[in-house]
């Protein structure tokens, strides 16, 4: 099974073939892909993040993943998976990225 940052720098990698994705970092110094400056995906202490509707957040909270917190804020648009669900890290990550580019 490979690492929370092997998993990442799969995503990473895929999700870099698509046009207008840069390589960055996430909140602080945290790997991340971004589209149009704006971060879609990153690894934040062995978990992935990725920014979706908040409708869709709260279905994936429902489904056992979690609210991202900043502080005492929790931020609805960002939700955040454990390397238990790596498979679906991909998918999710495709998606954020659709997300950030049509806003």
């Amino acid at each position: 099974m490979a690492t929370a940052e092997e998993a990442f720098a799969t995503v990473a990698k895929e999700l870099l073939r698509e046009p207008g994705t840069t390589a960055g970092t996430g909140f602080g110094s945290s790997p991340g892909v971004r589209v149009g400056g704006k971060i879609a995906a990153m690894l934040v202490g062995g978990r992935l993040v990725v920014k979706l509707p908040a409708e869709r957040c709260q279905e994936l909270i429902a489904g056992g993943a979690e609210p991202l917190s900043m502080g005492s804020r929790t931020m609805r648009e960002w939700v955040s998976l454990g390397p238990e669900r790596e498979p679906e890290w991909l998918p999710l990550a495709r998606e954020a990225l659709a997300f950030v580019r049509s806003r």
